[in-house]
């Protein structure tokens, strides 16, 4: 299952959106720039074309292991307006504040997924929110919820907010200009830096320590939704938590015209793969040799280029030991092993595909014996079906909120209307990253990857994050790997260890 050199967008759903595989070379069409704010007042929607239920609170109590919460949970609709107060979207939040804080002094984190075009669902039932989904990668799999010992309720409030267009909420205003605003990188920011706000005023929480938890595109969206916040809205942000972040995308998807870095990215993560298929769990010592290479003598060998046979043979010789490809492909390959190389062929004798996302999942190939094939991801496309009915189920029958509209967990409408921008180079959150951490030395980041992604490689953030100066204190900038792919926390021992950090982050320790 590839993700496909130009056609970045389709690989980011998320978690990620899955492409079912190997789809045309050609870039998605760009629609016109979605500028910062609309000029006109947009034309309102029919009313009953986008009703949503009232907002509602409900109290909850849960007994988890050594500890028992009582909170409430509210979900309610925020509505995204134009300068001339016409609606726009209407953003559904769902909130989880625990009883008896004293609210200035108590932190709440601000949650989003990925895509763009996924809800947040997956962060939400996967590993923060009062209730759990077991991952099970299957469609059929059980679609019931649990209690989730492992909740963050415990050190922080929690609001999980779906962008329009994701999950229940939508855009409500009709033409192509609120489109063309919202699903765009400059208009997503400055609209959820807007529903933020509006959610802090509506529930009194100025004061409150805030921080921003994002997985995937949501981790993309991190750096930049904590300088909107800080600098258009004036809203501080104490820390962010980014999960399995996409921070500069040109560096994690190798093309013809690539340079050796991107490459070298996926190497550490290939070999993590490889090495759990022979019973060896990663780390990150165990996987010291193969990250040297990968930013050492790999980079060398590639820079002296294709007509260097020794060095194509250098490469083909360690890439293949370190893959556990066959030697005659990978030098067939140059030594250079994409996504859906690697994916495809790790396991071709026993008819087998890995799950970019996690490859440490395999399925069934479905067209073993053709030259290309398509298949559905496990990582994520067994895990639609029972994660859609979860939500369904929790809204209505566990918080008492029922819309007869579909929940869309992962749109794929919305990742292919968006526009990336026009900057040459890319999309990237590398440069608001560093101007966040340079203008605050309170900020505090904490980057968490999974050892088998194969979507965004633990290794390609290190190699950004390197680059990034210490601004005053050291160790603000912190990367932590665990085991597993982009949802790691779908593991209960990497779940409870970002459990573990994210608690150390927030409360500043």
């Amino acid at each position: 299952m590839p993700i496909l050199r130009k056609l970045i967008p389709a690989a980011l759903l998320g978690a990620l959106l899955a492409p079912a595989a190997l789809a045309d070379d050609q870039p998605p069409a760009t629609p016109p720039h979605a500028g910062a704010a609309a000029t006109a007042p947009a034309t309102p929607a029919p009313e009953t074309a986008h009703r949503l239920p009232a907002d509602k609170v409900t109290s909850h109590s849960l007994a988890l292991p050594g500890r028992t919460l009582v909170f409430k949970a509210s979900v309610s609709t925020l509505h995204l307006q134009d300068a001339k107060g016409a609606n726009l979207a209407d953003v559904v939040a769902t909130a989880y504040l625990l009883d008896g804080a004293e609210p200035a002094k108590r932190p709440i984190a601000f949650v989003f997924n990925g895509g763009p075009g996924a809800a947040s669902a997956f962060l939400q039932f996967g590993a923060l929110g009062p209730w759990r989904l077991p991952f099970d990668f299957k469609p059929s799999a059980p679609a019931a919820s649990e209690e989730n010992a492992d909740t963050w309720l415990d050190f922080t409030d929690l609001v999980f907010i779906d962008p329009p267009g994701t999950g229940w909420s939508r855009i409500t205003a009709t033409g192509e200009e609120p489109r063309r605003r919202f699903y765009s990188v400059e208009g997503d920011i400055e609209g959820l830096a807007a529903a933020v706000r509006q959610w802090l005023a509506a529930n009194e929480r100025f004061a409150s320590p805030k921080f921003i938890v994002g997985e995937s595109y949501g981790g993309f969206r991190g750096p930049r939704l904590a300088e909107a916040l800080e600098t258009k809205e004036g809203v501080g942000v104490s820390g962010l938590v980014l999960i399995s972040p996409v921070l500069d995308f040109p560096s994690y998807f190798p093309g013809e015209a690539a340079g050796p870095l991107s490459w070298a990215a996926r190497l550490p993560t290939m070999a993590a793969v490889a090495r759990e298929a022979q019973g060896a769990p990663p780390t990150r010592a165990s996987l010291a040799d193969v990250e040297a290479y990968a930013g050492g003598d790999y980079v060398l060998d590639f820079l002296r280029g294709a007509r260097d046979a020794a060095a194509v043979e250098r490469m083909s010789a360690r890439v293949s030991t370190i893959t556990g490809l066959d030697k005659t492909l990978v030098a067939r390959l140059h030594g250079r092993i994409d996504l859906e190389a690697f994916t495809r062929e790790f396991d071709r004798a026993h008819g087998k595909v890995l799950a970019p996302h996690d490859a440490s999942i395999e399925a069934y190939d479905p067209e073993p014996q053709a030259y290309q094939s398509r298949w559905l991801d496990p990582g994520i496309d067994g895990l639609n079906a029972p994660l859609t009915s979860a939500a369904e189920d929790h809204y209505a029958r566990r918080l008492g909120w029922k819309s007869e509209l579909r929940y869309d967990l992962l749109s794929h409408d919305v990742n292919h209307a968006w526009d990336w921008g026009h900057r040459p180079d890319g999309p990237q959150s590398v440069s608001a990253l560093r101007r966040v951490l340079a203008l605050d030395p309170h900020l505090r980041v904490l980057i968490a990857h999974g050892f088998s992604d194969l979507v965004t490689p633990y290794f390609a953030a290190k190699l950004v994050i390197d680059q990034i100066p210490d601004f005053g204190a050291s160790n603000r900038l912190t990367l932590a790997v665990y085991p597993g792919g982009h949802m790691h926390y779908a593991r209960d021992e990497s779940r409870k260890a970002l459990r573990r950090d994210a608690q150390k982050l927030i409360e500043g320790k």
